[in-house]
């Protein structure tokens, strides 16, 4: 059998399967009790082994088999999800998505993944240190319990930290005789480490020191860059603790207190029969819940995106023909003609709908990948963030779709590193100590917005200045008039920091002239508010690329334009003198509010056409967001389909002009861009 033939099938199969296992594994860090999503994600890890072993993929359905493993011990209770685990299955996912990546690329899908094999493996056996429970403050770090030298896992950890720089310590501490509650004083002594580094073992256990099953002395060890007087100094401010008998750590030393691994110590009786219990319990609610609501089956076929673009062409010139038709039944007023006519357009109506529809897909797809990327970035950098994601619905054209991804992958990343504080800044701010970003998306007008804000610590305006005179960005006789939005607008600049790494103003603009150009590739642009010590907001305007709108046909003298009809509020008919000049600019009155009022045949410089000689003038009310505006035209012709085209590549740049449309008399009208008229 050719396997080639189903190579692009297995593609994108496997990367809705890897997708459904890492958003699956990040719900089901939120509810490690809830065996039903570890059903889900058994049930993907599955599929995706018999597809791999299918196309020949051996170390694809190895790996994944490996997971499988895992996975199946979770599901029958026979084994408790940890950190360990759930950062082992996150590597084993990662690997996973580079082989794909690789296939993607002509490769083989091979790959050294020995590491992640062996420490499946060893959770599968029991053969690995389980993370201990939480012990107030001190027990989310202590990893491990029991006694008798540090396992494997351990040890690899602290020799990492001595290569990195950090200083590894044996802490014993002894304390006071006539000592009543010795469980308080070690968890004081645990919350002192802390602030300061990182615990990685305690003899006797957390669990153990917790219920004070320790006669006067405990033995931590730890990771800090503090010296060792300094830590003997901050341990015996704890009252009641008679010595602290700090010892740096050498690898010579730490290779001695290693022991081979073991496998973990079995559970109590009880214990066993309790879990026993709680499986069956949870298999036979999952088996009734089968029952109750069986699966979906799939009614979804793959399309290739070419094929929608031949679809979507062949129509646009279809509804064309349309319009001539119902303007030559207008003209010729036969009834049958009409009828056939009217028709004709009620059922081309309903079939541009949905051919609309196919090429329509919600942000979602782009924006799932980043829960998991902010989870990662915030653990590797020490920080505590929610990322909150609203509008996800929001429908953008596919071809958008496939570009926006890189852009919002390098913002968010850098709202993450270099806009949210360390959380002892944020304590010492008077902030939460955890950091929020939103990412939200919604529909205006003609447009999709997508914004990244974050609570961080904003962009100090001063600092890009300076930076911007520095590397030649702007002369410094321009920096006095320039604006906030001016200044924040300087990130985006192509030489804005490419001799120094900004730092002192949160990092911005480190590359961010390669999200501007690839915003404006796609006919859209970036903006950018902040408050210093609040937080940062980047704001992307995007077309919505739609091939056929509605809009509303007006004249400016001999020309023909068209404003798409999502973008306006009303029509309605002024009177000259209702018109009132402030600070400059011309408002008038609206619904109890007072809006400006645009002149758009000034702005189009349209020469036949004079709004002054106008006692009454027409005027479209347009709204952007919350900002509202009126358009003076000429007169209205009437609302109608049109089909976008582009101004090509030598018309491009024109204001407030977003592409052109051929009217059903073969005229082309240019199509009004709303929002850069309110802009």
């Amino acid at each position: 059998m050719d396997m080639n033939a189903y190579l692009s099938m297995f593609i994108d199969e496997s990367n809705d399967h890897l997708q459904s296992l890492n958003e699956n594994l990040l719900r089901l860090e939120n509810e490690p009790e809830d065996l039903s999503i570890v059903q889900v994600i058994f049930r993907s890890a599955h599929t995706l082994k018999g597809m791999s072993a299918t196309m020949g993929f051996e170390d694809l359905a190895s790996l994944t088999h490996e997971m499988e493993n895992v996975l199946d011990l979770v599901r029958n209770s026979k084994l408790k999800m940890d950190n360990f685990i759930f950062d082992t299955l996150f590597k084993g996912l990662d690997a996973l998505e580079s082989m794909v990546q690789d296939i993607v690329g002509g490769g083989t899908g091979k790959a050294d993944v020995t590491a992640i094999v062996q420490a499946l493996q060893s959770i599968v056996k029991g053969d690995y240190s389980k993370p201990a429970e939480s012990a107030g403050a001190a027990g989310n770090t202590a990893a491990g319990g029991g006694s008798g030298g540090l396992d494997e896992f351990q040890t690899s950890i602290m020799q990492q930290s001595m290569e990195s720089g950090h200083n590894v310590y044996h802490i014993q501490v002894t304390v006071r005789e006539d000592c009543v509650l010795k469980a308080a004083r070690a968890y004081m002594v645990f919350d002192v480490l802390e602030r300061g580094g990182e615990v990685i073992k305690s003899e006797p256990s957390v669990e153990q020191l917790e219920q004070e099953k320790f006669d006067r002395e405990f033995i931590v060890f730890y990771i800090s860059q503090l010296s060792a007087e300094e830590l003997q100094t901050q341990i015996q401010t704890v009252s009641e603790i008679e010595s602290a008998s700090v010892t740096l750590l050498d690898a010579e030393s730490l290779s001695l207190l290693a022991k081979p691994s073991l496998p973990a110590s079995p559970q109590p009786q009880e214990i066993e029969a309790s879990a026993e219990a709680v499986g069956q319990v949870a298999a036979a609610r999952s088996q009734s819940a089968a029952t109750a609501a069986p699966a979906a089956v799939s009614r979804t076929i793959r399309v290739d995106i070419d094929r929608l673009d031949t679809l979507m062409n062949l129509f646009s010139e279809l509804l064309i023909d349309r319009v001539r038709l119902e303007q030559l039944a207008g003209e010729i007023r036969r009834n049958d003609l009409i009828e056939t006519v009217e028709h004709m357009a009620r059922v081309s109506g309903d079939l541009q709908n949905i051919v609309l529809k196919l090429r329509m897909v919600p942000v979602d797809s782009v924006f799932n990948r980043f829960p998991r990327m902010v989870r990662d970035l915030a653990k590797s950098l020490d920080k505590k963030i929610d990322l909150v994601i609203a509008g996800a619905e929001t429908e953008l054209d596919r071809t958008v779709i496939d570009e926006i991804g890189d852009p919002l992958v390098h913002l968010i990343r850098n709202s993450l590193d270099h806009g949210i504080e360390q959380v002892a800044d944020r304590t010492a701010a008077g902030k939460p100590e955890t950091g929020t970003v939103h990412l939200r998306a919604y529909h205006s007008g003609n447009h999709v917005f997508i914004e990244i804000e974050d609570d961080g610590k904003g962009i100090n305006r001063d600092t890009v200045l300076k930076i911007a005179i520095k590397n030649g960005v702007i002369a410094p006789e321009q920096a006095d008039s320039m604006s906030d939005e001016e200044v924040y607008m300087l990130l985006f600049a192509a030489g804005f920091s490419t001799a120094d790494k900004i730092s002192d103003i949160s990092g911005r603009g480190v590359g961010l002239d390669v999200v501007k150009s690839k915003i404006s590739s796609l006919g859209g642009h970036v903006s950018v508010t902040s408050t210093l010590g609040k937080g940062t907001r980047f704001s992307i305007q995007l077309p919505l690329t739609l091939s056929i709108i509605s809009a509303m046909l007006i004249k400016l003298g001999s020309e023909k334009y068209a404003v798409p009809l999502s973008s306006i509020v009303e029509t309605a008919i002024i009177k000259r003198e209702s018109i009132r000049n402030i600070h400059g600019n011309r408002m008038i009155e609206f619904r109890g509010a007072i809006i400006p009022i645009l002149s758009l045949s000034r702005i189009l410089e349209s020469p036949d056409f004079s709004e002054d000689q106008e006692e009454e003038s027409e005027v479209v009310i347009i709204r952007k967001g919350e900002k509202w505006a009126a358009v003076i035209v000429d007169d209205f012709i009437g609302q109608s389909e049109i089909v976008l085209k582009s101004l090509g590549n030598y018309l491009t740049g024109i204001e407030a002009v977003s592409g052109a449309t051929i009217l059903g008399d073969g005229q082309v009208a240019l199509i009004i861009d709303p929002n850069a008229l309110i802009k």
